[in-house]
């Protein structure tokens, strides 16, 4: 047996079984637990993300990075744009993003009906706050 099969064990999460709350990374997002974490001992997390109706982007996250060893962002409903260092980049419904470890992002934009799925390893990842990677931010898309 493998050193990870002994901290990991079976997990089974019903849509029923966790609620999106607040009280996560950014406070203008709504995460659902997935119970990786647990299930993991700590080496992943996994969550669903979604915007909050009530709370249309401004300001955004910010730019930051986050100190972990993989994180891919899998968008399930809506869109949301970042800038990945100096690239302006639309993340679509069925879009998968490897967000290699370390790299300097912003996410600026997103649409009411916003809904990501994000894998981490490990769960207690770190998210640092960086000097902008540029000033060329498009504009945010009004919501109606």
């Amino acid at each position: 047996m493998n050193q990870h099969a002994a901290v990991s064990k079976f997990s089974h999460v019903k849509p029923t079984d966790t609620e999106f709350k607040g009280g996560g990374l950014r406070d203008f997002f709504l995460y659902r637990d997935l119970g990786i974490a647990a299930a993991t001992g700590g080496q992943v997390i996994c969550h669903l993300v979604k915007a909050n109706a009530d709370m249309p982007p401004e300001d955004g996250t910010g730019w930051h990075r986050h100190d972990c060893d993989f994180q891919i962002v899998i968008m399930m409903k809506g869109w949301a744009r970042f800038m990945y260092e100096d690239k302006p980049t639309l993340v679509q419904a069925g879009d998968v993003v490897h967000q290699r470890p370390g790299i300097v992002h912003y996410l600026f934009d997103y649409s009411p009906d916003m809904e990501y799925l994000e894998i981490v390893s490990p769960a207690d990842f770190k998210t640092v706050d960086m000097p902008p990677a540029t000033d060329k931010v498009p504009p945010v898309t009004p919501w109606k």
